[in-house]
């Protein structure tokens, strides 16, 4: 059996998701002012995804403990994630902001996170829906 269609493989990658958003958002939250003058990133932009983060962190932790995997709620993060990897990067390149080489770093950090667990994410349904087909809603083929 692969690793990916390991029945612990999904809720793991919705672990590492909860852990690494709940750590964004906690660092976000409390050191707004100082990352908002270190990054040029604005404070209430800082503020306002630290929050949303620290909630989906929460979410991830709940789909990351069931004993069955939320298949389609799982689906919807793999779309979130790619969306904010997609306005990560039109908000480096709209040029709104005076954004520092950190701030870059910071955006960017972020992006690649969000890619691999999509992509982790995805995988994991892919490997795994045989598994759980009947329960999710899935055809036989495999299609949503």
């Amino acid at each position: 059996m692969s690793v990916f269609a390991s029945p612990r493989f999904l809720p793991a990658v919705m672990w590492a998701d909860a852990a690494s958003c709940a750590a964004t958002g906690a660092l976000q939250v409390a050191f707004t002012g100082a990352l908002a003058g270190l990054t040029g990133l604005p404070a209430p932009l800082l503020m306002g995804t630290g929050v949303f983060l620290l909630v989906y962190a929460a979410a991830a932790a709940f789909m990351a403990s069931r004993s069955t995997p939320p298949r389609t709620l799982i689906g919807l993060v793999v779309a979130g994630n790619f969306g904010w990897a997609v306005a990560c990067i039109a908000l480096l390149v709209s040029g709104m902001f005076a954004i520092t080489v950190l701030g870059m770093a910071w955006v960017l950090a972020q992006v690649a996170c969000v890619v691999v667990l999509a992509e982790l994410q995805w995988t994991g349904l892919r490997r795994t829906r045989g598994s759980a087909g009947a329960v999710t809603g899935l055809t036989p083929a495999g299609r949503w």
